[in-house]
């Protein structure tokens, strides 16, 4: 990735900015890392509720008998995104020459004071001409739970999107819903939890007690740095002041690849301790092409353990 500015004056300087702008020098040697490839499809308005609707979610009976999301659906995150992103289901605004789904290589190493997550993926062969979001190209985004988010476990990124959410089905006029936790409202309806929230000092037990999701995002442009974010969500999407991760990476050769990274230890509310032997639940999303908001791809549940263990994505020490 080449990150320049100004104008190339003398050949000497040149030199020495394309010895600059090389690539990023990685904390990790990423040549020795298994990745995992994971396949994050384009979910539509698909939200928490209608998985939870038998007259929408032919899977319903089955999911609130206790199967997860992945026990049906792994194999399938390409076919269910082709036939959502047509417009053909649960999308009424489809976007053109949209793919239905991206292939994410993910890999994931640790030294004895952070945790990286190298995330890889090849940007959109034709762009729609739309910029929902037109600060930036490319968005890239893990949610980290350590166990204590039942609906994370089971639905993966589905157990904190509602249909009360911004462009959403039910989404109020009025208001600009972000994605929250279920367990922040006091009921949940067919169109979401709206403002039924709980109590403050019941939230505020809740975000003590770790029921929250962490979440990691790069945000990305050709030819930049890198822009790092992130924060918690629990009856809101927090965005932190000031991040405690930190973003290295852009566009290089015909993909892109961030790197996000985090020390292992909390540092304050809205982060979860990074530690070995605990089994972990990651969400990955992608707005590509300059969409926002639900215009993304999303993944089901992945697991993630430090060293060794049972789990789809294993971060090593270097």
């Amino acid at each position: 990735m080449k990150r320049m500015s100004g104008r190339w004056v003398v050949p000497l300087a040149a030199a020495a900015c394309l010895l600059f702008v090389a690539g990023p020098a990685w904390a990790i040697d990423w040549s020795g890392v298994q990745g995992k490839d994971i396949v994050v499809f384009y979910p539509g308005q698909a939200s928490w509720e209608w998985l939870l609707t038998k007259s929408d979610h032919s899977g319903s009976t089955k999911f609130r008998g206790g199967k997860n999301c992945v026990d049906c659906h792994e194999g399938e995150q390409k076919k269910i995104g082709a036939l959502i992103v047509s417009g053909k289901k649960l999308e009424p605004t489809p976007i053109p020459n949209k793919p239905g789904s991206l292939t994410v290589n993910v890999k994931a190493a640790h030294d004895d004071q952070k945790l990286y997550i190298r995330l890889e993926w090849a940007g959109a062969a034709t762009p729609s001409g739309k910029k929902m979001e037109p600060d930036f190209e490319e968005k890239a985004t893990v949610m980290i739970d350590d166990g204590s988010v039942l609906e994370m476990t089971r639905a993966g990124c589905f157990g904190a999107c509602h249909d009360d959410e911004v462009g959403m089905a039910s989404a109020p006029a009025d208001k600009k819903i972000t994605m929250y936790l279920p367990e922040s409202r006091t009921k949940l309806t067919r169109q979401g939890g709206d403002d039924f929230f709980k109590s403050q000092a019941d939230l505020d037990a809740q975000l003590k007690g770790g029921k929250f999701l962490e979440y990691w995002q790069g945000r990305l442009n050709k030819g930049k740095p890198a822009v790092a974010v992130d924060g918690y969500i629990l009856d809101k999407r927090h965005e932190s002041d000031t991040p405690a991760i930190a973003a290295e990476g852009g566009y290089e050769g015909d993909k892109w690849v961030v790197v996000l990274s985090r020390p292992l230890k909390a540092s304050g509310p809205g982060q979860k301790d990074i530690v070995p032997g605990k089994v972990y639940t990651l969400g990955f999303a992608i707005h590509d092409d300059y969409t926002s908001h639900r215009f993304h791809f999303v993944s089901l549940a992945t697991t993630m353990v430090l060293d060794s263990g049972t789990a789809e994505i294993v971060a090593v020490k270097k």
